[in-house]
């Protein structure tokens, strides 16, 4: 097959899928002819990467003797973890070294494989992706990760920034952004959607203006005790956490109590909701 008609399948099958990964629904392989020829025509012309717009974004192969890049995919669904894998190995010198379905599997999996990159979704079982970025990050890994998710709240931009995670892509742009973003993070740079970038420059201008304002996210409940308030509001009792999180059962009960009083919560309903609003689980 040419060369041209196998970029054009590429761009064609990264569509297909993120545009099903996104939520806009159909099947993965269902791309419009509008598409198709909108991909042919910028290889025709001879439009690069970074001559077109980002939306026409067009993969290109690098050359061979480039240094392979590893890769962790963690997401909780089969089918998104195959969709994902199978669209990174087209990339040449990329290769997904392990899979993980669940937070605590993507942390075990990337001290044991030290992928260059790991990229994580938000909503998976017995730790969520923020909690296993974090807890990657104050490993000491070198693994940069890649938040790919639905969700954009602030709280869950905030804990992120401020857990050390340097690459964001919503699913719904990763069409968009994916390859852009697993390359900038390959090159040692960040990768922020817009409402990202816009919410760090909001909060640099506000510092600046009053250096003394109280920096956003400083009454946060602390990373320990989101750990407690997901198994919480899973249902989870105090036996459970602790054997999950390998402590004693009195000092899971303090963490509960100190959470429920930091959060002006009177219940474990309380706590489910405040889980809830804040992205922490998912219903």
């Amino acid at each position: 097959m040419p060369v041209a008609d196998v970029r054009v399948e590429h761009e064609v099958k990264l569509m297909d899928f993120t545009k099903w990964l996104g939520g806009a629904g159909g099947s993965p392989h269902d791309v419009s002819d509008r598409q198709r020829i909108r991909s042919s025509e910028s290889l025709q012309n001879g439009v690069s990467s970074s001559q077109s717009s980002h939306d026409n974004y067009v993969f290109r192969p690098e050359v061979n003797g480039h240094m392979e890049l590893r890769l962790v995919v963690a997401d909780d669904h089969d089918i998104v973890r195959g969709g994902l894998r199978d669209l990174l190995e087209e990339h040449v010198g990329w290769k997904v070294v392990a899979e993980a379905a669940t937070g605590i599997d993507a942390v075990t999996k990337v001290r044991e494989f030290s992928p260059d990159v790991a990229i994580l979704d938000i909503s998976m079982p017995s730790l969520n992706g923020l909690e296993a970025a974090r807890r990657i990050i104050e490993s000491g890994s070198k693994t940069r990760i890649l938040i790919l998710t639905l969700h954009d709240s602030d709280t869950m931009i905030k804990e992120m920034l401020d857990a050390g995670v340097r690459g964001y892509v919503l699913k719904s742009d990763a069409a968009r952004d994916l390859f852009v973003a697993v390359e900038a993070l390959q090159h040692g740079r960040t990768f922020f959607t817009s409402k990202v970038t816009e919410m760090i420059l909001n909060g640099y201008l506000k510092k600046r203006k009053n250096p003394t304002a109280t920096e956003p996210g400083a009454s946060r409940i602390t990373p320990r005790q989101r750990e407690i308030l997901k198994l919480l509001a899973e249902g989870k009792a105090n036996r459970d956490i602790a054997v999950a999180l390998g402590m004693s059962v009195k000092t899971a009960e303090t963490h509960r109590a100190a959470l429920m009083r930091r959060l002006n919560c009177h219940s474990i309903a309380d706590l489910v909701r405040y889980a809830i609003r804040n992205k922490i689980i998912e219903v």
